[in-house]
């Protein structure tokens, strides 16, 4: 066999000269993953005793979350570590970054590059933020959306509930548990317009009030950026004010609300919807201070976003899986 030289290496990989050359030097600026392939292509050549025989690294994939109080957003981050530590063909980083803060979420995305292999986040439906995703994913890092999603963006794919159907879903129940010939004002609480996940509930919320329960109207909109101290602040003010029939709260503070539901008494005369299954909504599901919520499965979700991922960095694709929306009564709450 002919020596091996940098150009032949370069030829085989299917990278540029100056590529190789950087990962024989162990210079910076190639990612994780072509590094890999080229010295795996270098070692089959027979180049150099001193690149050993060791099997590459797993592939490294980071995953950008809300940091805060959310408890949905917890029970994410447990469940992706969890089913990390099922997966070793792969490694997880996790990386907390300021909610509602496109900025920051880009400059973070723009920090990865060149650092990871693969990248899936809870993001804004921002240009900022749009633009980072397409700076990756150019660079050959395959970027998923979690949770909320962000479609004109250049990502493979996106992990998580219809909201749109969610929203209608949290309509249907409060027009069902509310009475069908008494008008009443609905209250909606939300994180941010921001997350597109957000505005897609509010707006099957209120397209399902419209169709059919004309009744109800919506009188009030409070953003609480996914904030329980606020939630509870502005419930307390809002309930000096008037008893709503019915509260629909879109996204995380459903502690906020229902403390302060239950401080004015009010717990069992207010319908409250929200979503998410945590240990907090569990108990207000039991002492009868929410009347459902509309869950989307956190485990199923950390599972289908890190076998996407998984998948995406090996030049593979998955099918996507859309997790389905269940409900969750006080009478069908599961077991821990």
């Amino acid at each position: 066999m002919a020596r091996a030289t940098i150009t032949t290496i370069a030829e085989a990989a299917g990278v540029s000269t100056a590529t190789v050359d950087r990962v024989l030097n162990g210079r910076e600026g190639v990612r994780r993953q072509t590094r890999d392939h080229v010295l795996a292509v270098a070692r089959k050549l027979g180049y150099g005793a001193e690149l050993g025989s060791s099997d590459t690294a797993a592939p490294q994939v980071d995953f950008l979350l809300p940091a805060g109080d959310n408890s949905f957003m917890s029970l994410f981050r447990q469940y992706l570590l969890a089913e990390a530590q099922c997966r070793p063909d792969i490694q997880v980083k996790l990386h907390l970054v300021e909610g509602f803060n496109a900025e920051k979420l880009a400059a973070q995305l723009y920090q990865l590059k060149g650092n990871t292999d693969g990248v899936g986040l809870v993001g804004l439906d921002d240009p900022q933020v749009r633009d980072a995703i397409a700076a990756l994913q150019a660079s050959g890092v395959p970027v998923c959306t979690l949770v909320s999603d962000i479609p004109t963006s250049s990502r493979i794919g996106y992990v998580g509930i219809d909201n749109r159907a969610a929203g209608r879903l949290a309509a249907s129940l409060l027009g069902r548990f509310l009475p069908s010939d008494v008008p009443q004002g609905v209250t909606v609480f939300l994180g941010s317009l921001a997350y597109r996940g957000h505005e897609e509930r509010e707006m099957g919320f209120r397209a399902l009030l419209t169709e059919e329960f004309p009744h109800l109207k919506i009188d009030r909109m409070l953003e609480i950026g996914d904030d329980r101290a606020r939630a509870y602040a502005l419930t307390r003010e809002l309930l000096q004010q008037v008893t709503p029939g019915g509260i629909y709260n879109i996204g995380a503070g459903n502690s906020g609300i229902g403390r302060a539901l239950q401080e004015a008494g009010l717990q069992r005369q207010v319908v409250f919807v929200g979503h998410d299954l945590t240990t907090i909504s569990r108990q207000f599901l039991l002492d009868r201070t929410m009347d459902a919520v509309i869950d989307q499965n956190p485990r199923v979700q950390a599972r289908e976003a890190i076998r996407m991922l998984a998948a995406a960095v090996r030049g593979q694709s998955e099918p996507t899986y859309m997790p389905r929306l269940q409900v969750i009564f006080r009478e069908n709450i599961p077991t821990h």
